[in-house]
């Protein structure tokens, strides 16, 4: 039984189904027979207009950001009809928010890793050259990747690494942020406590352990707008 956030992904091939609705009130349809019965809300619903030819996702972007935003799932009507759209797939994984599909619920991130793998590997090979050069520094005793997981010591670089990763997930949310702070900011909501008030009336789930933002939240926000913005 279906609970909690969504946003819906939707995708048409062409610009005249797009229009037409052609293929859109079925996927609508898959989704909402997905999540009939249950407590859940779609946050939002995205819709992208796009030929199979073009990787560009803009709605899919969007839809992601929406995810990190409201803490929500991604909720797409058919992987099955995604499976050997490697920009798709790769972009999914990448993104790190949780996803459910209507035709395939038992699918999770390893399906889709694999999914994107076997895509990507479709689309493009990868070069002999590049393996050599991977074989060849294998050979000189070179190691390949990052730290091991259970690695006993953490070195300067590991935790300047970790910080940094740290570092954009703050930046990253502050830019998931800002166009709603500067919503309310333009209908006149501008200190501290009535823009955390506002976001919690939105729903827009603040740090993990508290329930409501709080004014010393929105202004470590504020001040990576404004860096960003410098």
């Amino acid at each position: 039984m279906a609970e909690g956030k969504f946003i819906a992904y939707y995708r048409v091939s062409t610009e005249r189904q797009g229009k037409s609705g052609l293929g859109l009130d079925a996927q609508r349809k898959a989704v909402s027979d997905f999540l009939n019965g249950g407590s859940w809300t779609i946050a939002a619903e995205y819709t992208e207009v796009e030929s199979g030819k073009n990787d560009d996702r803009p709605e899919l972007a969007r839809a992601i950001q929406a995810c990190r935003l409201y803490s929500a799932k991604l909720v797409i009507a058919k992987l099955d009809g995604l499976s050997r759209d490697a920009h798709f797939l790769i972009g999914l994984q990448k993104a790190g928010v949780q996803f459910v599909a209507a035709d395939m619920p038992e699918a999770n991130e390893m399906i889709v890793g694999i999914m994107a793998v076997v895509a990507q590997a479709e689309r493009k090979m990868i070069s002999a050259p590049t393996k050599a050069a991977l074989a060849a520094a294998k050979a000189r005793g070179q190691k390949l990747g990052g730290v091991r997981p259970n690695s006993p010591v953490l070195t300067a670089e590991d935790l300047a690494k970790g910080a940094a990763v740290r570092t954009a997930r703050a930046e990253q949310r502050a830019q998931d942020l800002t166009p709603v702070i500067t919503e309310l900011q333009a209908q006149g909501v501008t200190s501290l406590g009535a823009i955390a008030r506002g976001l919690t009336e939105r729903h827009i789930p603040p740090a993990k352990g508290l329930v409501s933002w709080t004014p010393m939240q929105v202004s470590r926000v504020l001040a990576r707008m404004s860096c960003r913005a410098g």
